[in-house]
């Protein structure tokens, strides 16, 4: 297992606007199809943890639950605010981290972890969450991997130029490259979590040179803010290491959108 890094509660400070117009989002066929594998119903209890802008808050929260959207960046939560009203959903937003998490904080019949469980100290987050997830209930991590193929070579070109310009985050940046970071299984069986169901969508879409660049400026190594003056430069080395893959300025994007649901085994249930 990783060594847990120092808490940084405003890492994204800088990202908010770029997260939320660049990252990918959830597809709804996932959504439901956690939802029903969850067997949850209309009105259950969910917390999203690591909110960020809502990119799993608003949508489960379209489906009828009742979602607590949990993050330490005010940011973050402004921009939820928004998204949910935009989406005409409503949200109970909650500046707080898994480092907030109490005894007597939920229950939670789910808690959805979205590309954040790497930033926590994740053994004993799950710990806690065996505390506050109803009997029956399910934690469910989510992320985005992009297949080794010719149509992506412009995300490792974007992971290689942003990968120069993190010197500070040298331990993230070596696991993510070792793709530690979504390696959730070895503190899941150490868990009460040990019951494991993967679920996935993948889709082809275009992308634009500005596209790639948003979505780099929304890494937390690489906004503009940590970058400071040093970010035209980035841009510009992107922007130029971009050109060799792009045709007619359109780049191809081949996206695999993934949710792995933990459980509690029943008895006798492995």
């Amino acid at each position: 297992m990783t060594e847990i890094r120092p808490y940084e509660p405003r890492r994204f400070r800088g990202a908010v606007p770029f997260y939320e117009r660049y990252r990918l989002g959830y597809p709804e066929r996932l959504i439901r199809r956690v939802i029903t594998l969850a067997g949850l119903v209309p009105g259950d209890a969910v917390l999203d943890l690591g909110t960020g802008p809502g990119l799993l808050a608003v949508p489960f929260a379209g489906a009828g639950m009742a979602v607590t959207a949990a993050d330490p960046e005010p940011d973050m939560l402004d921009a939820a605010s928004a998204a949910a009203e935009a989406a005409g959903v409503t949200l109970t937003l909650w500046r707080a981290s898994s480092y907030d998490l109490t005894p007597q904080t939920g229950p939670f019949r789910m808690v959805t972890i979205g590309r954040a469980f790497h930033w926590m100290d994740r053994a004993a987050t799950l710990a806690m969450l065996d505390r506050i997830v109803a009997p029956g209930g399910a934690v469910v991590f989510f992320h985005d991997a992009h297949p080794d193929t010719p149509e992506n070579r412009w995300f490792r070109v974007m992971r290689e130029v942003g990968d120069r310009y993190s010197k500070s985050d040298t331990a993230h940046v070596a696991e993510r490259r070792a793709n530690a970071h979504r390696r959730y299984e070895p503190f899941l069986f150490a868990s009460a979590f040990t019951m494991l169901d993967g679920l996935s969508v993948t889709f082809r879409q275009e992308l634009t040179a500005d596209d790639i660049v948003g979505r780099a400026f929304s890494m937390s190594t690489c906004t503009p803010d940590k970058l400071d003056d040093r970010a035209p430069a980035f841009e510009a080395e992107l922007r130029a290491a971009l050109l060799p893959y792009e045709t007619d300025g359109r780049f191809v994007e081949i996206a695999e959108m993934v949710a792995l649901m933990a459980r509690r085994p029943a008895t006798g249930q492995s």
